[in-house]
């Protein structure tokens, strides 16, 4: 059949398959806080983690049911979920996950690969590559940061519990490295992963 809006994606399963496997996603994004799959996987565990999230904020009897009957070991995950990651949300009004696309996993079928993460968490990629960038600016003597570090700066830093303290601190460890890689090479090495 030809045309017509498709509100969602499929993933080339019936309506079981489907929701099993993005519940199995949301559930291990939550125990782990990083999760790496296909882009169009993490697009589609996405809008379940969202809602997961939203439904976590609430915190009530009857979104606390809604939550249990989503994630697969509840009895594990959900005093994280309304403890720890409720806590980190319940200032941002949204946007509570990130889906950054990566080199393809299987070099056979080229899939689309990305990383889906929650923000503001110990694993929160954008912060570190954030800080990497400023440490290595400041390293290489650069006065004035550029528009797009500025706008990541306070991206990363506006509704992050330690803010910009946290950024400092790893902003200084990644300087130090860098200096200290800088004497034993003549001068820093920066990666792919870093530019």
């Amino acid at each position: 059949m030809a045309g017509g809006v498709v509100k969602y994606r499929h993933l080339s399963r019936n309506s079981a398959a489907r929701q099993a496997l993005l519940r199995g996603l949301v559930t291990s994004l939550v125990a782990h806080e990083h999760i790496h799959t296909t882009w169009a996987k993490a697009k589609e565990a996405q809008r379940l983690a969202e809602k997961l999230i939203t439904l976590a904020k609430r915190d009530n009897a009857a979104t606390r049911s809604k939550a249990q009957a989503i994630l697969y070991t509840p009895h594990d995950l959900l005093p994280k979920l309304f403890g720890e990651l409720r806590n980190r949300y319940l200032n941002r009004p949204g946007g509570y996950t990130r889906v950054l696309r990566t080199e393809p996993r299987n070099t056979y079928d080229q899939a689309p690969s990305a990383i889906l993460e929650f923000v503001d968490g110990p694993r929160d990629m954008r912060f570190m590559i954030t800080a990497k960038a400023v440490a290595r600016a400041q390293v290489h003597g650069v006065s004035r940061l550029n528009e797009l570090t500025k706008k990541n700066v306070a991206k990363v830093t506006r509704y992050r519990q330690d803010g910009t303290e946290g950024f400092d601190k790893l902003v200084q460890s990644f300087r130090d490295k860098l200096r200290i890689s800088k004497k034993k090479g003549g001068q820093a090495e920066v990666s792919e992963a870093d530019s």
